[in-house]
């Protein structure tokens, strides 16, 4: 059955799925219609929002780049990529390589989503790469969609948005409701037994949607030569083919300058002064992650990873462009939620949340309100700042668990990360496939997430 419901998801979505920058033009102009019929606010006054709203996520937009580009820096590196190389051996079948990709996105999605995602989009390549070696036909599509779930599960982990920003002192909730320490959201008993039940189901879901072997489309050699080498960056100054005497000639002939740039002790400098200060952190708050925090993580191990300044360096540039497209539609989404911000088409929806929830249904609900507006503004912590002083607002009113409340946004938001095509970018560019190859497998992935996050809003919270 999943088979036969992942190759016709997968056939509606490569016959309508467009480009993810057309569908932020798409979703604009939808909302500007909504925007006409639900609100006062006249045709050029919701120009006006909009253009209003296109700069006003400047410094979340490089909060995400910045994690983005850290994340993918880091599963590019040199130890990342063994660590993939060794793992692609493993697999004796399709099926146990895609359950393996799928593992690796969830647990380092869960660690962090930018790393999450460019591990499972490298995973995907290379395992499947490695797997046509040895004559496993593995179905490239459905193994890149699996390398995305670390974008459904991100929010139960570290790199949370909504979570993370509630711990951090003078988020601008607040006056309203404090500080919620991550005790009570990402690393409460319910989240954390909902984070297992994802990670032992969802590979069973992709397995079983592999196709028959005849219809099996194998990863090109095109596709499979895509990518980064894993030890760019190394020796920039005189290439990476050269023999060792002539790599030992050129180092001696380098000036001061590259002398430095090539220096281990500076990054070294930079990686211990890091972790001090990371220890100093936690040792003074506690279990106290933030944007900022998790950044500055990924930053310092990413250094470690790369040994010298410039090979960082190089990584970072080649890494840049997978930030690329998420840099020019992010201030579409930003234009999106300032239609919605301003004219006051989050306050209706938030009114028919409240009027059809009472304090048990309102998780299931605050679920099923962020996942229809995540495709609208797929930025938790943007859509966080739409939503989420109306949640905290419904959830004082109906006397629920504010905890329970912002994760329940949190699964909503990572839900429909399934069929919204913006944060796939960087997979697709690691991958060399299209939106509309993969969406078709995340969509029915999706469907059985929304099962589980339901039972752990729902049941869990009861239980634990």
């Amino acid at each position: 059955m999943l088979r036969q419901a992942g190759e016709f998801c997968t056939r509606l979505s490569r016959e309508y799925i467009p480009n993810p920058f057309i569908f932020a033009i798409i979703l604009t102009i939808i909302v500007y219609i909504l925007g006409l019929l639900l609100t006062p606010s006249g045709p050029f006054e919701l120009v006006q929002h909009w253009y209003g709203g296109f700069w006003n996520l400047l410094t979340f937009s490089m909060q995400m780049v910045v994690i983005l580009l850290f994340g993918y820096v880091l599963a590019a590196s040199p130890p990342a990529r063994r660590i993939i190389s060794h793992a692609a051996k493993l697999p004796r079948n399709a099926g146990q390589a895609i359950a393996l990709i799928t593992v690796l996105a969830i647990v380092f999605g869960y660690i962090s989503w930018g790393l999450g995602l460019i591990i499972g989009a490298i995973s995907a390549r290379e395992i499947c790469a490695a797997a046509k070696a040895r004559g496993i036909r593995v179905h490239y599509p459905l193994a890149a969609a699996a390398g995305f779930t670390g974008l459904i599960i991100f929010n139960t982990g570290f790199s949370a948005s909504a979570p993370l920003l509630v711990n951090t002192q003078g988020h601008f909730l607040m006056d309203e409701i404090g500080l919620i320490p991550v005790s009570e959201t990402i690393l409460s008993p319910a989240n954390l037994v909902t984070f297992v039940a994802f990670l032992l189901i969802i590979p069973i879901v992709y397995r079983r949607m592999h196709p028959r072997p005849e219809e099996t489309e194998e990863i090109t050699d095109a596709q499979a030569g895509h990518g980064t080498d894993p030890e760019s960056g190394e020796l920039a100054a005189v290439g990476a083919l050269m023999d060792q005497k002539t790599v030992a000639t050129a180092q001696a002939r380098l000036t001061v300058a590259e002398r430095l740039e090539q220096a281990p002790l500076l990054s070294l400098i930079v990686v211990i002064s890091g972790f001090a200060y990371v220890g100093y952190h936690f040792y003074t708050h506690g279990v106290d992650l933030n944007l900022n925090i998790v950044n500055f993580i990924l930053l310092i191990v990413g250094m470690l990873a790369y040994k010298t300044p410039m090979a960082y360096v190089k990584a970072v540039d080649d890494a840049i462009g997978a930030c690329g497209q998420i840099v020019l539609q992010f201030p579409f989404y930003a234009g999106i939620m300032g239609i919605m911000a301003s004219s006051g088409l989050v306050a209706i929806f938030a009114e028919w949340l409240v009027a059809v929830s009472n304090q048990y249904t309102l998780p299931i609900t605050t679920l099923i309100s962020a996942a229809i507006v995540n495709l609208a503004v797929p930025s938790a912590g943007g859509q966080w700042a739409v939503q989420g002083p109306l949640l905290m607002e419904a959830a004082k009113t109906l006397q629920a668990d504010l905890g329970v409340i912002i994760m329940a946004f949190s699964y909503g938001d990572q839900l429909t990360n399934g069929i919204q095509p913006m944060w796939m970018l960087p997979l697709l560019g690691v991958t060399a496939l299209k939106a509309r190859e993969i969406m078709g497998y995340t969509a029915v992935m999706m469907m059985v997430a929304f099962v589980i996050f339901s039972i752990g809003l729902v049941i869990l919270p009861l239980i634990l």
